[in-house]
């Protein structure tokens, strides 16, 4: 790869970075589960359960942080995790290209 395929693959990377929207790192699960009330049919054989719930879940300063969503929210809040997730693997590209990039101009400058 030249240095400017290099370049302009970098700057293909900034736009999509610029388009992604917001980000929201962390996980969005949908959970049913039994409420432990006597009678209940979620304590039944097979049970039915209760739900759907939505938690997003993320660790912050080393905690597990976890809140409830709304339907509503977690659609919206799934959305945000996936350009999280896009953000990410745009990154890792750029990285390797700067990698690259900055080895190739090591050499240079080793070589004068």
């Amino acid at each position: 790869m030249t240095p400017d395929d290099i370049t302009a693959a970098y700057e293909a990377l900034q736009a999509e970075i610029a388009r992604l929207g917001l980000v929201r790192p962390g996980s969005l699960v949908r959970r049913f589960m039994p409420c432990g009330r006597k009678g209940c049919a979620c304590l039944a054989d097979p049970p039915s359960l209760h739900g759907p719930y939505y938690q997003w879940t993320h660790k912050i300063r080393g905690k597990t942080v976890t809140k409830r969503l709304s339907k509503a929210q977690a659609q919206r809040c799934q959305e945000w995790i996936h350009n999280h997730r896009q953000l990410k693997k745009l990154v890792r590209r750029m990285e390797a290209l700067s990698l690259r990039a900055t080895d190739r101009e090591m050499r240079e400058i080793s070589e004068s």
